[in-house]
Protein backbone atom coordinates (compact mmCIF):
# COMPACT_ATOMS: atom_id res chain seq x y z
CA UNK A 1 0.00 0.00 0.00
CA UNK A 2 1.07 3.08 -1.19
CA UNK A 3 2.28 5.89 2.02
CA UNK A 4 1.37 9.18 2.61
CA UNK A 5 5.01 10.05 1.33
CA UNK A 6 4.79 8.66 -1.90
CA UNK A 7 1.18 10.25 -2.70
CA UNK A 8 3.27 13.45 -2.33
CA UNK A 9 3.95 15.90 -5.23
CA UNK A 10 7.23 16.46 -5.91
CA UNK A 11 9.18 19.49 -4.82
CA UNK A 12 12.23 20.67 -6.16
CA UNK A 13 14.06 18.56 -8.47
CA UNK A 14 17.63 20.72 -7.84
CA UNK A 15 16.78 22.33 -4.91
CA UNK A 16 20.29 24.47 -5.13
CA UNK A 17 19.60 25.35 -8.08
CA UNK A 18 15.70 25.91 -8.42
CA UNK A 19 15.55 27.70 -4.69
CA UNK A 20 18.37 30.51 -6.12
CA UNK A 21 16.22 31.34 -9.19
CA UNK A 22 12.90 31.36 -6.84
CA UNK A 23 14.73 33.63 -4.53
CA UNK A 24 15.74 35.94 -7.34
CA UNK A 25 12.01 35.88 -8.77
CA UNK A 26 10.98 36.62 -5.81
CA UNK A 27 13.45 39.54 -4.59
CA UNK A 28 12.68 40.98 -7.47
CA UNK A 29 8.99 40.85 -6.80
CA UNK A 30 9.32 42.56 -3.76
CA UNK A 31 11.89 44.91 -4.54
CA UNK A 32 9.55 46.06 -7.84
CA UNK A 33 6.02 46.39 -6.20
CA UNK A 34 3.21 46.07 -8.26
CA UNK A 35 5.14 43.99 -11.18
CA UNK A 36 3.78 40.97 -12.56
CA UNK A 37 6.40 38.10 -11.69
CA UNK A 38 6.71 34.20 -13.13
CA UNK A 39 8.13 31.58 -11.19
CA UNK A 40 9.12 29.26 -14.33
CA UNK A 41 9.62 26.19 -12.00
CA UNK A 42 8.53 23.10 -12.00
CA UNK A 43 7.18 21.40 -8.73
CA UNK A 44 3.70 19.48 -7.99
CA UNK A 45 2.02 21.97 -5.57
CA UNK A 46 -0.59 20.33 -4.00
CA UNK A 47 -4.68 21.02 -3.78
CA UNK A 48 -4.98 24.46 -2.57
CA UNK A 49 -1.90 25.84 -3.05
CA UNK A 50 -1.24 28.03 -6.72
CA UNK A 51 2.18 26.93 -7.55
CA UNK A 52 4.00 30.41 -7.07
CA UNK A 53 2.59 30.09 -3.60
CA UNK A 54 4.31 26.18 -3.02
CA UNK A 55 7.28 27.80 -4.70
CA UNK A 56 7.86 30.74 -2.46
CA UNK A 57 7.06 28.52 0.39
CA UNK A 58 9.60 25.75 -0.38
CA UNK A 59 12.35 28.65 -1.05
CA UNK A 60 11.64 30.49 1.82
CA UNK A 61 10.36 28.67 4.50
CA UNK A 62 12.10 26.00 6.55
CA UNK A 63 11.93 24.22 10.02
CA UNK A 64 12.49 27.62 11.90
CA UNK A 65 9.69 29.21 10.07
CA UNK A 66 6.15 28.71 11.24
CA UNK A 67 3.73 28.65 8.98
CA UNK A 68 -0.46 29.93 9.05
CA UNK A 69 -2.83 27.97 6.40
CA UNK A 70 -6.50 27.79 6.76
CA UNK A 71 -7.51 24.26 8.41
CA UNK A 72 -8.84 23.40 5.34
CA UNK A 73 -4.96 23.27 3.88
CA UNK A 74 -3.34 22.89 7.08
CA UNK A 75 -5.29 19.29 7.55
CA UNK A 76 -4.99 18.27 4.04
CA UNK A 77 -2.53 17.09 1.11
CA UNK A 78 -1.02 20.97 1.35
CA UNK A 79 -0.27 20.73 5.03
CA UNK A 80 1.43 17.45 4.67
CA UNK A 81 3.50 18.51 1.66
CA UNK A 82 4.74 21.71 3.44
CA UNK A 83 5.45 19.64 6.48
CA UNK A 84 7.39 17.05 4.65
CA UNK A 85 9.78 19.30 1.66
CA UNK A 86 9.73 22.43 4.17
CA UNK A 87 9.98 20.95 7.82
CA UNK A 88 8.02 23.54 8.87
CA UNK A 89 5.57 23.88 12.13
CA UNK A 90 2.08 24.55 11.09
CA UNK A 91 0.69 27.12 13.59
CA UNK A 92 -2.72 27.31 14.38
CA UNK A 93 -2.70 30.98 15.44
CA UNK A 94 -2.34 33.63 12.58
CA UNK A 95 -0.17 36.04 14.59
CA UNK A 96 2.85 33.53 15.64
CA UNK A 97 3.69 32.71 11.73
CA UNK A 98 6.25 34.08 9.80
CA UNK A 99 4.48 32.81 6.33
CA UNK A 100 0.97 32.65 6.13
CA UNK A 101 -0.61 31.55 3.14
CA UNK A 102 -5.08 33.16 2.72
CA UNK A 103 -7.48 33.06 0.58
CA UNK A 104 -8.39 36.51 -1.21
CA UNK A 105 -11.73 35.92 -1.00
CA UNK A 106 -12.14 34.56 2.13
CA UNK A 107 -13.13 37.35 5.27
CA UNK A 108 -10.94 36.04 8.14
CA UNK A 109 -8.11 36.62 8.87
CA UNK A 110 -7.47 40.06 8.58
CA UNK A 111 -4.34 41.68 7.78
CA UNK A 112 -4.25 42.60 11.45
CA UNK A 113 -4.02 39.24 12.72
CA UNK A 114 -1.15 38.41 11.25
CA UNK A 115 2.24 39.65 12.87
CA UNK A 116 2.97 43.29 12.11
CA UNK A 117 6.81 43.06 13.75
CA UNK A 118 7.77 45.86 16.54
CA UNK A 119 10.10 48.47 17.08
CA UNK A 120 13.19 46.89 17.38
CA UNK A 121 12.27 43.63 15.39
CA UNK A 122 10.18 44.98 12.29
CA UNK A 123 11.92 42.25 10.22
CA UNK A 124 10.25 39.44 12.51
CA UNK A 125 6.53 40.00 10.86
CA UNK A 126 4.84 37.76 8.80
CA UNK A 127 4.66 37.70 5.29
CA UNK A 128 1.45 36.69 3.92
CA UNK A 129 0.66 35.20 0.65
CA UNK A 130 -2.78 36.18 -0.61
CA UNK A 131 -4.07 33.51 -3.46
CA UNK A 132 -6.21 35.30 -6.25
CA UNK A 133 -8.40 34.39 -8.73
CA UNK A 134 -6.11 36.16 -11.14
CA UNK A 135 -3.48 39.32 -11.18
CA UNK A 136 -5.66 41.13 -13.55
CA UNK A 137 -9.02 42.18 -14.30
CA UNK A 138 -10.62 43.26 -10.77
CA UNK A 139 -10.66 46.63 -8.87
CA UNK A 140 -7.60 48.93 -9.91
CA UNK A 141 -5.44 50.15 -7.64
CA UNK A 142 -3.00 52.65 -7.85
CA UNK A 143 0.66 52.22 -5.87
CA UNK A 144 3.16 54.34 -4.67
CA UNK A 145 6.54 54.17 -2.90
CA UNK A 146 10.19 52.49 -3.31
CA UNK A 147 10.68 50.85 -5.95
CA UNK A 148 8.01 52.15 -7.97
CA UNK A 149 8.87 55.11 -10.59
CA UNK A 150 5.96 57.47 -9.80
CA UNK A 151 3.11 55.17 -9.64
CA UNK A 152 1.67 51.53 -11.33
CA UNK A 153 -1.27 50.03 -11.08
CA UNK A 154 -2.76 46.77 -10.94
CA UNK A 155 -5.72 45.03 -10.70
CA UNK A 156 -5.71 41.54 -9.32
CA UNK A 157 -9.09 39.69 -8.96
CA UNK A 158 -10.83 37.57 -6.34
CA UNK A 159 -10.10 39.99 -3.07
CA UNK A 160 -12.72 40.58 -0.34
CA UNK A 161 -14.28 43.86 0.37
CA UNK A 162 -12.04 46.17 2.15
CA UNK A 163 -8.97 44.41 1.55
CA UNK A 164 -7.59 47.68 -0.20
CA UNK A 165 -8.40 49.53 3.23
CA UNK A 166 -6.58 46.70 5.14
CA UNK A 167 -3.43 46.91 2.99
CA UNK A 168 -3.32 50.84 3.53
CA UNK A 169 -3.92 50.52 7.26
CA UNK A 170 -0.62 47.86 7.51
CA UNK A 171 1.47 50.18 5.19
CA UNK A 172 0.87 53.19 8.22
CA UNK A 173 2.42 51.31 10.62
CA UNK A 174 5.45 51.19 8.64
CA UNK A 175 8.29 50.25 9.47
CA UNK A 176 6.64 47.18 10.84
CA UNK A 177 3.51 45.53 9.14
CA UNK A 178 3.01 42.65 6.98
CA UNK A 179 4.72 42.59 3.57
CA UNK A 180 2.21 40.17 1.24
CA UNK A 181 2.85 38.79 -1.82
CA UNK A 182 -0.61 38.47 -4.54
CA UNK A 183 -0.14 34.87 -6.31
CA UNK A 184 -1.95 33.33 -8.77
CA UNK A 185 -1.03 30.28 -10.88
CA UNK A 186 2.66 30.74 -11.23
CA UNK A 187 2.81 34.40 -11.09
CA UNK A 188 3.22 36.22 -8.30
CA UNK A 189 2.87 40.11 -7.02
CA UNK A 190 5.18 41.78 -4.39
CA UNK A 191 3.45 44.38 -1.99
CA UNK A 192 6.00 44.97 0.68
CA UNK A 193 4.66 46.65 3.74
CA UNK A 194 6.60 50.29 2.43
CA UNK A 195 4.08 50.26 -1.06
CA UNK A 196 1.20 52.96 -0.06
CA UNK A 197 -2.08 52.69 -1.63
CA UNK A 198 -3.04 55.96 -3.52
CA UNK A 199 -6.35 55.20 -4.88
CA UNK A 200 -9.13 52.44 -6.08
CA UNK A 201 -11.20 52.55 -8.84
Amino acid sequence: MATNETLLGAGFSDPVFQSQGAFRALLAALSEPGQVRELAIAVEPPAGLARATALALLTLADYETPIWLPASLRDGPAGAWLRFHCGAALVEYPARAAFAVIDGAALEPKLAAFNPGDDQFPDRSTTVIVQCAALAGGEAVTLEGPGIAGTCEIAPSGLRPGFWGEVAANAELYPCGVDLILSHGAELIGLPRSTQILETR
